[in-house]
C-alpha cells in the first residue's frame, strides 16, 4: 500500500530520481521546452517552479540554496538573467504541459514542458492586441455591412492601378532610351574606325 506517499517516486531510488530531476530542470532552464513522459513532467513542475520563484529575489543566498538543487551554474546564471525578467510579475504557473502522444517504442504517454512566458504562440501580446479588435455578433443591416466593403474594394483597385503605373513608368523611360543609346555607341565605333 502506498498510504502517505505524496510524490511520483519515478521507479528510481533517491539520488538517481534527485539526478534526473536536476538535470531536466537544467535543460527545461537552458532550451526553454523539452520532451518527455507526463509522469516525469509532473514531477519536473513540482520540482522547478519553486526554484523559480527563489530566482525573483537575487540574493547569495538564494543562488546557493538553487545551486544546490541544479548543480549546474550555467542553468542558475541563466535563471537569474533571463528567466526571472520574464516571470518577474506572474504570481506562480511558470511552466505548461503540453500532451503530445504516446511514444511508438512503449505507448508510455509523452508530453512537451516549456516555460509558459517564451512561447510567443501563446503570449499576452497576441491575447491584448484580440481583445481590442472586438467584433459585434449582432447582425446589423445589410445595407450598411456592404458599403464599406465596396468602399474597401474600390480603393484597393486604385491602389493596384497606381502600382502598375509606377511599374511601367521606368520601364517605358528605358525603352525611349536605349534606341538613342545604341545610336550613340554606333557613332562613336564609326569615329574610331576613322
Amino acid at each position: 500500500m502506498r498510504h502517505g506517499k505524496k510524490f511520483n517516486h519515478l521507479g528510481r531510488t533517491a539520488s538517481h530520481r534527485k539526478a534526473m530531476l536536476a538535470n531536466m530542470a537544467s535543460s527545461l532552464i537552458e532550451h526553454k521546452r523539452i520532451n518527455t513522459t507526463v509522469a516525469k513532467a509532473k514531477a519536473l513542475k513540482g520540482f522547478v517552479e519553486p526554484l523559480i520563484t527563489k530566482s525573483k529575489n537575487d540574493t547569495t543566498h538564494n543562488r546557493r540554496i538553487v545551486f544546490s538543487y541544479l548543480r549546474n551554474k550555467h542553468a542558475v546564471s541563466e535563471l537569474f538573467r533571463e528567466v526571472v525578467a520574464k516571470v518577474g510579475d506572474r504570481p506562480g504557473g511558470y511552466t505548461r504541459i503540453i500532451k503530445t502522444g504516446n511514444r511508438l517504442g512503449d505507448n508510455a504517454e509523452m508530453c512537451m514542458i516549456e516555460l509558459v512566458d517564451f512561447n510567443e504562440l501563446y503570449s499576452n501580446e497576441k491575447a491584448s492586441k484580440s481583445k481590442s479588435t472586438r467584433r459585434s455578433r449582432r447582425g446589423g443591416s445589410g445595407k450598411a455591412a456592404d458599403k464599406p466593403a465596396a468602399e474597401t474594394k474600390a480603393a484597393k483597385e486604385d491602389e493596384v492601378k497606381e502600382t502598375k503605373k509606377a511599374e511601367e513608368a521606368p520601364k517605358a523611360e528605358a525603352k525611349e532610351q536605349a534606341p538613342e543609346a545604341k545610336e550613340e555607341s554606333k557613332e562613336g565605333e564609326a569615329d574610331t574606325k576613322e
